[in-house]
């Protein structure tokens, strides 16, 4: 049984920066996240193991015990750090420089007088923050939610995109925002990360190659949930794993090539450990006799 590593996986500098901004051993027990700082348990994890408090996010400032405060890797909207500040902490920003260009993109769009739109998850944090500061917006999330265009009126429409969506996906809705009769023109840039677009390419070129696909990363990152749709989509089967523990042999039963691949929050020592625990699984089946 062959198995093989996606070409591009694994944690992205944004989130290499944050972890290493949120583990500065002066923080230790005097650091408050606000949130999670990326999606992955492991990581979550070691900041507890760290002395790091998490709160859930804004709404929970009460529970906040220290004086400094950071915000995740995902961003906030400028009125939140404000509200921080306000409150006497001390705010450091951990928010991804691709992330906060989405933040100046929109903005900047708003200025040039096109109504903002966002195509992403409502209730995702990384959305929550881009809105955060506009007074009017859309956010959609399907083709569902296009008619809202419609009934609010807007005509000339500036959009971007979660960081992390898989890029079919947002080029088809913006095609069919541009199709509307109703939408008399269309600013879009593309805000989708390159790491994302390069993850999503490189699980797509090895899903060609493989016969069954386990994908490392934290269940409520969009990502990588991501790469579980491209190998959907490709008719691929696919595993969604946070840790090498959740590994099932009888996954590997009648393979013959396993890929392995990894969203942008999964850190490498996670990956190293369902890469080598995979291999142990491989050797055990090849090592087995044919039944006849």
């Amino acid at each position: 049984m062959k198995v093989s590593l996606a070409s591009a996986l694994g944690t992205c500098f944004g989130v290499e920066d944050a972890i290493t901004m949120a583990m500065t051993p002066e923080f230790g027990e005097n650091l408050t996240i606000v949130g999670q700082l990326v999606h992955n348990p492991q990581i979550n994890e070691s900041l507890k193991k760290n002395g790091v408090s998490l709160v859930n996010n804004i709404d929970a400032i009460d529970q906040i015990k220290t004086k400094k405060v950071m915000i995740t890797a995902h961003g906030a909207a400028q009125k939140t750090k404000d509200k921080l500040e306000a409150a006497g902490f001390t705010v450091y920003d951990a928010s991804c420089p691709l992330v906060m260009r989405v933040h100046k993109t929109i903005q900047s769009m708003v200025i040039k007088g096109y109504f903002p739109v966002v195509i992403g998850q409502q209730d995702h944090v990384e959305v929550k923050g881009i809105v955060g500061d506009l007074k009017d917006y859309l956010v959609i999330s399907g083709e569902s939610d296009i008619e809202k265009i419609k009934k609010g009126g807007k005509r000339k429409l500036g959009i971007v995109s979660q960081t992390t969506l898989q890029v079919e996906k947002v080029e088809h809705l913006v095609s069919k925002i541009r199709a509307k009769n109703y939408v008399d023109e269309v600013c879009f840039v593309n805000t989708i990360c390159q790491p994302t677009r390069d993850r999503q390419i490189a699980v797509r070129d090895l899903a060609e190659q493989v016969d069954v696909m386990i994908v490392v990363g934290g269940y409520n990152s969009s990502n990588t949930k991501k790469l579980v749709q491209v190998c959907d989509e490709k008719n691929i089967q696919a595993h969604h794993i946070e840790s090498f523990s959740q590994l099932k042999k009888d996954w590997f039963y009648e393979k013959t090539h396993v890929g392995i691949t990894a969203g942008t929050s999964t850190p490498e020592h996670v990956i190293d450990e369902a890469h080598k625990a995979i291999l142990k699984i491989a050797k055990e089946i090849d090592s087995k006799p044919a039944v006849h």
